[in-house]
């Protein structure tokens, strides 16, 4: 978490690129703040969580959120954002 603290530089803009809840799939779920597919706004790191990772400030229409890390992308790839993101979801899944 420090090493992100460090290398990110917020606020920034993410995709929701995974969402291990089922409920996507429910009718109107998909519309829901925060859900798959979605951008929003990275805040800041919050806290770091045993079962989701690093866990993350979102703003998404003016609302605020949490949103693990390991669920976003930063596009484009030019962004300064992208690798340092890219890198934690990469370990994240391998850990």
């Amino acid at each position: 978490m420090t090493w992100l603290a460090e290398n990110l530089v917020f606020p920034f803009k993410a995709i929701r690129e995974e969402d291990e809840d089922d409920a996507y799939f429910q009718e109107g779920v998909a519309r829901a703040l925060f859900r798959l597919g979605h951008t929003m706004e990275i805040m800041g790191l919050e806290e770091e969580e045993e079962l989701r990772g690093i866990i993350v400030n979102a703003r998404e229409k003016g609302q605020v959120g949490e949103v693990p890390l390991c669920d976003l992308e930063v596009k484009p790839r030019t962004d300064r954002n992208y690798w340092p993101v890219r890198e934690y979801v990469v370990w994240f899944a391998n850990r």
